[in-house]
């Protein structure tokens, strides 16, 4: 398909704030830019995107090819409005004021508005918040509006370099009534969010600085001896940099959100940890966040934690293997599956997402069962449970925010790499074609789960509509 110059010009020039609400995106202020919710590594302004765990960005086409899983010719032509005749703003051409660069609040003359809001409407320890502040990692700022007739004030969490020069500064509004405000100050540097230094080999990891002083209000036994950072977010800059700067911190604890983001912030952190070798454990709040887990255990209301969606499905298909795994069939050809995948494929063109599902489903319990075999004719200690629990536990939300169609195609990859081992001997070949097995099971399972994300999206997009 062939697009102008001036076509493609006009597809990376959309605005991405604009394009993504309109599709329903939620998007979170972030400085001057915008996050997204479901990615808060992901920040967009104007028609410029940038993936800070990624470190990559680029303008609009690029975003949604990465983000969507479309070719380029699809993302140019959805940018552009596709056959809908929707046309999204294009970004604006104003030229963007420089960077001030980063300073620090100016403090008030005391901290009594911290000191109310932290103890006695967050109800984080009175000695916790003390000593935060007599290491001016915690202070009150009044700041005047633009007309300089309203004064602002906010708690101020401060992150400084090894040099002891602060790079970062995290704002929370001390107003109880409504949402309260909370940002980072311009052109902070993310690698020097707020933290402690203590002694032991262990590194708690945090999204935001009251949820770190809320944890230590509920584990205080011992815990100057231990390290804290709170990411002011969902990037791990400030993780990476506490490790790179001391040595001796080897074990990483896990305390995000219970929630979709700061479960799928978990899993990524977890995996990228593992790979540069650092033992990682995750500890999981009872309600959403610390902040919460204090207000329940004062007796008072507090919002429970939310399971990722993602995880529900895959407990639910993985219950469904392990009731059915003795009674399906393990003879399992490239044939079999690609005739499976084929049916699948047209059971969606017509809309019919309850047959489409039951194939993909006989997909990963005909895989499953396929390489349960040949692990058993390999006398491998990997029975069919521990495929199913390799299956269960390998499965990450952050690599499953694609198109439907793109999971699709790599399922098809797979099912056609199997025809290489029709001739298959030797003991290391068996090997491979089992996991090439694990590997369609694994697409099975995403590609059942991003179906039913997209049969729910379906049903309440068709609720709205009759309720209108």
């Amino acid at each position: 398909m062939h697009f102008s110059d001036d076509q493609k010009y006009r597809a990376n020039n959309v605005d991405l704030v604009d394009f993504l609400q309109r599709r329903g995106e939620k998007l979170i202020p972030s400085g001057r830019d915008k996050r997204l919710a479901s990615d808060r590594s992901i920040t967009v302004r104007g028609n410029e995107w940038y993936d800070h765990s990624a470190e990559s960005g680029g303008y609009a086409i690029d975003f949604v090819r990465q983000f969507y899983g479309l070719s380029f010719p699809e993302a140019v032509t959805i940018l552009l409005g596709g056959e809908q005749g929707e046309v999204y703003r294009p970004a604006s051409q104003k030229k963007q004021e420089p960077k001030q660069p980063f300073a620090l609040p100016n403090p008030h003359s005391d901290m009594r508005r911290v000191y109310a809001y932290l103890t006695k409407t967050r109800l984080i320890d009175r000695e916790v918040v003390s000593y935060f502040a007599r290491a001016k990692l915690l202070y009150e700022s009044c700041e005047k509006s633009k007309d300089g007739m309203k004064e602002y004030h906010n708690a101020v969490f401060v992150g400084y370099d090894e040099n002891g020069v602060p790079h970062h500064a995290h704002k929370r509004g001390l107003y109880t009534e409504g949402t309260g405000f909370k940002g980072n100050v311009d052109s902070c540097d993310p690698a020097y969010s707020f933290h402690h230094i203590g002694t032991s080999n262990r590194l708690f990891v945090f999204e935001a600085p009251i949820d770190l002083l809320s944890y230590i209000t509920l584990h205080p036994k011992d815990w100057q001896n231990h390290s804290y950072v709170a990411l002011c977010g969902v990037s791990e800059y400030a993780m990476l940099k506490m490790l790179e700067l001391h040595p001796n911190l080897n074990h990483v604890v896990l305390c995000l959100d219970h929630d979709e983001a700061g479960i799928e912030a978990s899993e990524k952190y977890h995996d990228l940890l593992l790979e540069k070798g650092v033992s990682c454990d995750r500890d999981l709040s009872v309600h959403k966040d610390w902040n919460e887990d204090i207000k329940a255990n004062h007796g008072l209301p507090a919002i429970p934690a939310e399971e990722h969606p993602q995880h529900l499905i895959r407990d639910e298909i993985c219950r469904e293997l392990t009731e059915t795994a003795m009674t399906v069939k393990s003879n399992c050809s490239a044939n079999t599956l690609s005739a499976l995948l084929m049916k699948a494929l047209s059971y969606l063109h017509w809309g019919q997402f309850s047959e489409a599902d039951e194939c993909l489903r006989e997909i990963c319990r005909l895989s499953v069962a396929a390489a349960a075999r040949e692990y058993r004719q390999m006398d491998h200690s990997r029975d069919i449970s521990a495929v199913q629990s390799r299956l269960h536990s390998g499965f990450r939300t952050y690599e499953n925010r694609g198109h439907l169609k793109t999971r699709l195609d790599l399922l098809e990859s797979d099912i056609m790499a199997l025809r290489g081992f029709e001739r298959v001997v030797a003991a290391d070949e068996k090997e491979k074609l089992a996991e090439c097995y694990e590997h369609i099971a694994a697409h099975g399972l995403k590609g059942v789960i991003l179906l039913e994300k997209h049969r729910q999206k379906m049903e309440q997009t068709q609720e709205m509509k009759l309720s209108m």
